[in-house]
């Protein structure tokens, strides 16, 4: 089990000033609505990594995703480590959530794949590209999941953010996850972070965009 910190990292377009919000685990119907909702305030574009089994339950909110001009990536179908699988496991997790997503919005055409934390190997990467898949990895972690405080989630983003960096956020949880979480307020910090996130990125100089404008 290793984490491949560049050989699957989206880099991003280092030249500009474009950088990328990026939300995994959702989607949620307590959080990922209120995200959109401050996504659509701000007029600013964002790709979230969906977890397969979610979209199935929640086509309503993939569909409002496409509609909104946001798009859609590959987070699994459950969220395994898929360092951890065969082969044949990696290509069901993939597969079938890319099934899952056009279901939800035939408009949906997933274009990348991020590994459940961030844990890659050579198999998912090939499995992945075989699928039609990019990898995409981060480069910015405010570790918001851990709620570790509003301020910390900006602070930890504006600090750190260059050209072209992939921010990951979070509007959801992993199904193994949920018995150890309320699902209301769940994502709260980062709700709160993410408007000022935005600010200070505009403040900045940069732009949002989505992952396949560049990637």
């Amino acid at each position: 089990m290793k984490r491949l910190d560049y050989t699957c990292k989206v880099s991003g377009n280092s030249i500009d000033r474009s950088v990328y919000l990026t939300f995994d685990d959702g989607p949620n119907p307590f959080c990922t609505p209120d995200i959109l909702d401050v996504l659509a305030e701000r007029r600013v574009p964002a790709t979230f990594f969906v977890i397969g089994a979610y979209a199935a339950d929640q086509p309503e909110l993939i569909r409002r995703m496409v509609a909104e001009g946001h798009e859609v990536g590959n987070h699994t179908m459950t969220h395994p480590d898929l360092t951890t699988c065969g082969p044949e496991e990696i290509e069901h997790q993939i597969t079938e959530a890319s099934k899952a997503i056009k279901a939800a919005s035939p408009q949906a055409e997933p274009k990348h794949m991020r590994a459940p934390y961030g844990l890659w190997n050579e198999d998912v990467l090939s499995i992945s590209a075989r699928a039609g898949l990019k990898a995409a990895h981060w480069s910015v972690d405010p570790r918001d999941w851990s709620r570790p405080g509003v301020n910390v989630i900006v602070d930890a983003v504006l600090d750190s953010v260059q050209p072209g960096a992939i921010v990951l956020l979070h509007d959801g949880c992993p199904p193994g996850e949920l018995v150890r979480h309320k699902l209301s307020g769940l994502r709260d910090q980062t709700l709160m972070a993410l408007s000022r996130v935005i600010t200070g990125l505009h403040d900045r100089g940069f732009v949002i965009r989505l992952l396949s404008q560049d990637n």
